[in-house]
């Protein structure tokens, strides 16, 4: 399942303490490990043996799908979420998404910062098929095309993991864990461990997803990634998980903060109701009234600071993490 990707990787970096925009630079593959969602994890429980109770391992998996359903349900719920269908968001500003949830529809655009020129996918995540453009113009040739096409299967698996992850706990081929409380600066959380089962090519990744006891949302994450070639030792990384807020009938996290303060978002995010079959067809700009958002009743039950998600239904197309970035630069 490993997206070949033969350029080199680029990953948002701040302009200024000032300046919440980010604009790519280009990094070395250890250091974009930190921004790449793992293709797999696999889970090995980390203080028990052969001796371990069957009883024990039993009773927390029970409880983390319990903490998975309520995690759901404090999103908006799952008939909620299966009936949102169209997601729009801009990956932390640089590469923008369209996503037909119900019929696996897709569109991903971005600009190149160094050459200017401008990229746009046209594709079906359930078939494989697409278009690829390049300044408007059609990519012709087949092996360039499959790349560019397998680039933007990767940037979806990616993009909409960091969007949509609290949404996939229960994701097939998830394997999920209880692994007890932690109090945070005073807000009590239970931690779900997160891996994957004979998925991906990077079995030793490890998630944590941090869910709030008060609102059962997940407020932080945390992996540790595998050794990558070239490095000595595995990337962590730690998230929070801020501005929860309803789109449509269910709540999305835009803003996502590293321990040391730093700040990105994912802007341009809305649950759309209509869009135009032209997004999905033509390589030309889109336009405002291609387009209709989606309105949502109120949820008295969330908190200002936190909200409901989403996650994904391509059949086939589980999005756990994902090594990948975009493909020829970024936007």
């Amino acid at each position: 399942m490993g997206i070949p990707f033969l350029t080199s990787w680029w990953v948002p970096r701040r302009v200024s303490p000032r300046l919440s925009r980010w604009v790519p630079r280009r990094v070395s593959p250890r250091i974009s490990t930190i921004l790449m969602i793992p293709l797999c994890l696999i889970w090995f429980s980390g203080c028990a043996g052969p001796e371990s109770e069957p009883e024990t391992a039993d009773a927390g998996g029970d409880q983390a799908l319990v903490i998975a359903d309520e995690v759901m349900e404090a999103m908006g719920g799952r008939d909620n979420w299966d009936a949102t269908r169209y997601i729009r968001f801009s990956f932390f500003g640089f590469r923008t998404h369209y996503w037909d949830k119900h019929d696996g529809r897709y569109r991903l655009s971005w600009t190149d910062r160094e050459s200017g020129q401008s990229h746009v996918i046209l594709m079906n995540l359930n078939t494989g098929e697409g278009q690829a453009f390049i300044d408007g113009a059609e990519v012709t040739d087949a092996e360039a095309r499959s790349q560019a096409l397998e680039r933007a299967r990767g940037a979806w698996i990616n993009d909409t993991y960091w969007l949509l992850m609290p949404y996939k706990l229960q994701d097939p081929g998830v394997d999920l864990a209880y692994d007890g409380e932690e109090i945070v600066d005073g807000t009590v959380y239970d931690k779900l461990h997160l891996s994957f089962s004979e998925v991906g090519n990077t079995p030793g990744d490890e998630y944590w997803a941090y869910i709030s006891r008060e609102t059962r949302l997940m407020d932080k994450w945390v992996y540790l990634l595998q050794l990558r070639d070239g490095q000595d030792e595995r990337s962590r990384g730690e998230w929070k998980w801020n501005d929860w807020r309803r789109h449509g009938d269910i709540l999305l996290s835009a803003e996502r903060e590293r321990m040391d303060g730093q700040k990105r978002s994912h802007e341009d995010l809305a649950v759309l109701e209509f869009v135009d079959d032209r997004v999905f067809t033509s390589p030309d700009p889109v336009s405002p009234d291609m387009v209709r958002e989606q309105t949502g009743q109120p949820d008295p039950g969330a908190s200002e600071s936190s909200g409901a998600s989403e996650s994904t239904g391509v059949p086939g197309a589980t999005t756990q993490p994902a090594d990948t970035q975009p493909a020829e630069g970024s936007e």
